[in-house]
């Protein structure tokens, strides 16, 4: 019987998460739990934790403490989990906090990755790697729509940070034959972005504004536009990356362009105003470097993933609104 259950036990896939309470980590957790993985969550030590992303879910989480600056600790975690699969999630995110913590962001978003794939080297060369890459590795684009093979120009700190952990993951790949993936994620959104991202301060304020509880939203380029997805979506594309026989690099996006006004007037359509009356330009919102337009081309990932986005711009919008909404009525 003790056999038995070693059996079943060695059955279970298990699967590391370094990010795991940001809105990325969240959903793939919730998805690899449904799958019946194990599922473990890389965690920085801090005086306070933020896990309300997975506050269902947390009791299902094995929590292990690193750091993506920390070499050591990311060779403990992965040593102590023994995953199958490690999904690279945590990072430096936020574009306009790159200029201010430059250095920082190359860190963590940077380095962070090489440290990962480095402690699996050590540890074991055949667990399974995701790397989250990120659209805005293509900044001033070559070409439109981008794909898996327009050329790269970054435009922030953080694009640039993003393409080292990119073209680091390639280069393990080929160097060392780890099975390693980035998905090339273009913008995703959900009611769990936090809210210092444009998409959900945008609905956040059209909520407060309905509600009384504010009366103007200052941004910055309404006329930037962006290729927005819906988070729990993507999620699942990350995880159709490891279960391929072969390991590639794949474009996630919804291939429709939609600006930033346009989603300020879906946002405050939602809550039936007229958003010029409420809307301000700030130029203290504007980025040093402008990525003016992102729209990506995933016919790859729909021929070898069979993935295909679902939830469209205007369900996505209403979805995020009506969240706001709940929860400050509560």
């Amino acid at each position: 019987m003790e056999k038995e259950n070693k059996k079943i036990s060695n059955g279970v896939k298990k699967a590391l998460i370094t990010g795991i309470t940001g809105q990325d980590g969240s959903y793939l957790a919730e998805l690899l739990l449904a799958k019946s993985y194990r599922v473990f969550g890389l965690e920085r030590r801090s005086s306070t934790k933020n896990r309300t992303n997975i506050e269902k879910i947390e009791k299902n989480i094995n929590f292990i403490s690193g750091d993506l600056t920390d070499q050591h600790s990311l060779t403990r975690a992965i040593a102590s989990a023994e995953p199958d699969e490690v999904y690279n999630l945590a990072a430096q995110s936020f574009v306009k906090e790159s200029w201010e913590q430059p250095e920082y962001t190359g860190d963590v978003t940077g380095l962070g990755a090489l440290r990962v794939l480095e402690a699996i080297r050590q540890v074991n060369p055949k667990i399974k790697y995701y790397q989250a890459s990120s659209s805005e590795m293509f900044g001033r684009v070559q070409e439109t729509p981008q794909s898996e093979k327009t050329p790269f120009y970054p435009r922030s700190p953080y694009g640039v940070a993003k393409l080292y952990a990119h073209w680091i993951t390639v280069n393990y790949r080929e160097s060392y034959n780890i099975f390693t993936c980035s998905g090339i994620l273009f913008n995703h959104e959900s009611e769990r972005r936090g809210l210092e991202f444009v998409t959900r301060k945008i609905t956040n304020a059209a909520a407060k504004i309905k509600l009384g509880l504010e009366n103007k939203l200052y941004l910055g380029n309404l006329d930037a536009k962006r290729d927005w997805g819906y988070a729990p979506e993507y999620a699942e594309a990350m995880w159709m990356m490891l279960q391929r026989e072969e390991p590639e690099d794949f474009v996630i996006a919804t291939g429709e362009a939609h600006s930033v006004k346009d989603f300020v007037e879906a946002a405050f359509a939602v809550v039936d105003l007229d958003w010029k009356k409420y809307v301000e330009i700030d130029d203290c919102f504007k980025r040093p470097a402008e990525v003016y337009s992102l729209v990506g081309d995933a016919s790859k990932a729909k021929t070898k993933l069979g993935w295909r986005p679902k939830v469209n711009f205007s369900e996505l919008v209403k979805i995020m609104v009506e969240a706001d909404l709940k929860k400050l009525k509560k």
